[in-house]
């Protein structure tokens, strides 16, 4: 007589599975016996860190010309087109409230309920501790949004990028992606172990290329582009890259974080902006901490994609769920945004805006579309720093982004953008900027001032 399966068999079979795709069953190596002293004890101090030593000079070096510094400020409010640092009241462009929901009462009461309700933590991960309603609610509003079968949410929106790439890719596939690429895919990528390759930024030529000369030599492969790129305010061209996925028999991953809420008349995102079909693109994924206000990351896409992250992504299988307020909070945001379009009007307005006047005054904004996001590049990083802190003088807060978040040469501010600024503010912000970066390149040489002072 055949012996029938124990009832815990599924779970102990998924149990393997899980734990052998994330390679925790590997055999451990015999213990080796440390030697009494190993190695120079001096390189264990952490401020032997080359990274370390770097930030030290830089420090002294803006210390020397009389620099504060722009990060790490403590704001007394909360974050939109205005904020108030130790006690002065800014224009605020360091932001990412782009439809300014941060605060909406409705949002408020959204998480308020949940609060009452589910208390501040999910407490353990959602395979562990259980669902609560406000997670599938949330995940059911996004499918609907990207008109996908499903969606999982999880709490940081770097490790949904790193988790999701990690899990879908291994040795012998191959992932493209473009060249300005955020860093969790980039991170995501190398967990993988999958072979990485670059192309030059929004480039199709440049991918064709690279899918030619080696999508041949790889079983599964992946194509990578984010929406809204958030350090140049630009957006790929959805369709083209659509076209080559389908042409070389390839996923295309959507990283749509600054995208929703900026791109599209109404805000849906890239697909919007673009005019395709949300169905044509294999994985959508994006960020609660921009338009929706809250914090966290989801992944949208075809049921069996959701149901394998659900059970094999470290960061969503050992990482606790995401706060249910949050997640309240993130659904409430969707829906007015989707109730409420005149507040991507007035973003799209804003940016406008700035770019138009921006442009005026000879300012270089790069590729930028004039959205959410308005880079002013400058190509030094001690003239970025510079200016940032000119123009924290005047009332402005906005930050500089230098090397090595992007090239040398390509240092620059950048600035968010959200519906609730003012038309006042924009030009009389865009009109310190060229003032201040005017009177910068009158004295010469940043380091030539450094020298003088350091002489």
């Amino acid at each position: 007589m055949t012996q029938s399966p124990r009832p815990d068999g599924g779970r102990a079979a998924l149990a393997g599975f899980v734990t052998n795709r994330l390679g925790r069953n590997t055999p451990r190596p015999t213990p080796i016996k440390a030697p009494e002293t190993s190695g120079d004890p001096s390189v264990q101090n952490f401020e032997t860190l080359p990274g370390y030593r770097e930030l030290r000079l830089q420090r002294s070096a803006a210390d020397l010309i009389g620099l504060g510094n722009p990060f790490f400020r403590v704001h007394d409010a909360k974050a939109g087109a205005t904020t108030r640092i130790d006690g002065r009241s800014f224009t605020n462009f360091s932001s990412y409230d782009y439809l300014g929901l941060n605060g909406h009462p409705a949002i408020n009461a959204a998480a308020r309920e949940a609060l009452d309700a589910y208390g501040t933590s999910a407490s353990a991960s959602r395979v562990v501790a259980g669902e609560r309603p406000g997670h599938l609610s949330l995940e059911r509003a996004l499918a609907a949004h990207y008109a996908t079968d499903a969606c999982v949410v999880m709490v940081s929106g770097h490790a949904t990028n790193v988790t999701t790439i990690g899990a879908l890719l291994e040795p012998g596939d191959v992932i493209f992606h473009d060249a300005l690429i955020h860093n969790s895919i980039v991170t995501g990528a190398q967990l993988s172990g999958a072979q990485r390759r670059s192309f030059a930024h929004n480039d199709l030529d440049a991918l064709e290329t690279l899918l030619q000369a080696t999508r041949h030599e790889h079983r599964r492969a992946l194509i990578v582009i984010e929406g809204l790129y958030s350090m140049d305010g630009d957006a790929p061209d959805l369709a083209g890259f659509v076209a080559l996925k389908q042409r070389y028999n390839a996923w295309l991953m959507v990283d749509d974080a600054h995208g929703l809420g900026v791109l599209g008349r109404n805000g849906a995102g890239l697909f919007e902006h673009a005019g395709v079909d949300p169905k044509q693109v294999d994985i959508w994924m994006g960020t609660f901490s921009k338009t929706l206000s809250a914090c966290g990351g989801y992944i949208c896409g075809p049921a069996a994609l959701v149901e394998y992250l659900k059970c094999t992504a470290g960061g969503f299988v050992y990482s606790v769920g995401m706060s249910p307020p949050l997640a309240a909070a993130a659904e409430a945001a969707l829906a007015v945004m989707h109730a409420e379009p005149d507040r991507v009007e007035r973003l799209r307005q804003n940016g406008s805006l700035f770019l138009a006047c921006a442009k005026k005054h000879g300012l270089d904004t790069g590729t930028s579309l004039g959205l959410a996001v308005i880079p002013v590049i400058v190509g030094d990083s001690l003239k970025s720093v510079t200016l940032s802190d000119r123009l924290f003088k005047r009332g402005i807060n906005v930050q500089p982004i230098i090397h090595p978040a992007v090239p040398e040469r390509a240092s620059r501010l950048r600035f968010f953008m959200t519906s609730e600024h003012t038309p006042d503010q924009i030009r009389d912000t865009v009109t310190a900027v060229a003032e201040e970066l005017a009177a910068i390149e009158k004295g010469g040489s940043l380091i030539e001032q450094l020298l003088a002072k350091r002489g």
